[in-house]
């Protein structure tokens, strides 16, 4: 079976559906990834300047395997691996991005900004490595590398003019 568009009945009738689809943001009829990034903000307020470092780190590497779980079971139910309405995979390398970036919001805007283009675009190897690697492993890790592109390049304007 292929859903074309995931419902909020689907979405609900399993746990790795709800996580997949980015606690329902897949569901957003436009840019569901970019919802799903949205999703992020209020989960890094949250969780953000509360843990230690390595804490956070191994918290951020939790949430990437329960993804893959959630996004291969999910993407088996939908009929496509790696259907849009899936938006863990936003939420958790956007995740990664906030814990590194400077907490200030234009820091923060210019990553949101700059993970978006990246995730959309897909440079290379980004759209090589996401075309190797299939199911929910697939679905996770082209967004990590989206997520390094975008920390090279605010490392580089960080170095470069401030």
């Amino acid at each position: 079976m292929i859903l074309a568009r995931p419902t909020a009945q689907f979405t609900f009738s399993h746990p790795a559906h709800f996580i997949a689809l980015g606690f329902g943001a897949g569901l957003f009829p436009w840019a569901p990834g970019t919802a799903g990034t949205l999703v992020a903000f209020p989960l890094w307020w949250a969780i953000g300047g509360g843990y230690e470092p390595l804490v956070l780190l191994g918290f951020l590497a939790l949430l990437f395997v329960i993804g893959i779980w959630a996004c291969d079971l999910t993407g088996r139910h939908l009929g496509v691996s790696d259907h849009g309405a899936m938006c863990w995979d936003e939420v958790v390398a956007f995740l990664l991005i906030l814990a590194v970036v400077p907490q200030e919001p234009w820091w923060q805007g210019a990553a949101f900004l700059l993970f978006r283009a990246f995730d959309v675009v897909k440079p290379p190897p980004i759209r090589q490595l996401e075309m190797r690697f299939k199911g929910g492993f697939g679905v996770m890790f082209d967004d990590l590398l989206a997520a390094g592109y975008t920390l090279l390049v605010l490392a580089l304007c960080k170095r470069l003019f401030f």
